[in-house]
């Protein structure tokens, strides 16, 4: 079926992505954080910043890649479920939080190509 492979694809790569920011030297508090108003992929710790992370996954960059389809809808989305996160886990609302996007292009088992924008949606 078309819908189990894309979304194997999907949490390929975002075990990809998880691996990368890892590596990078942040540590995991949640992984797709279900809530009333969306879900979050990737809940991590930056030192002491609390990092909402999206992962975006296109094949290839048609419709303007993974990067681009974070539009302003889904920002606020984003914000509204990052809001509810903190309110639930009190021990992280008086953190700095940001948001950062992940996006991978190309197949996450051959080597994926990741943008990692921190801070996201700031002007």
């Amino acid at each position: 079926m078309q819908g189990d492979t894309a979304a194997n694809a999907g949490r390929e790569a975002e075990a990809s992505a998880l691996l990368f920011l890892q590596q990078q030297g942040m540590q995991l508090i949640a992984q797709n954080w279900l809530c009333k108003r969306g879900e979050l992929d990737l809940v991590m710790l930056d030192g002491d910043t609390v990092v909402f992370v999206e992962v975006r996954y296109r094949r290839h960059s048609g419709w303007g890649g993974a990067l681009h389809s974070v539009d302003f809808r889904k920002q606020q989305k984003l914000i509204a479920a990052a809001q509810l996160f903190l309110q639930d886990e009190a021990r992280w609302a008086d953190a700095p939080c940001r948001f950062d996007v992940v996006a991978i292009e190309g197949q996450p088992s051959s080597g994926p190509a990741f943008n990692w924008l921190k801070s996201a949606f700031d002007s």
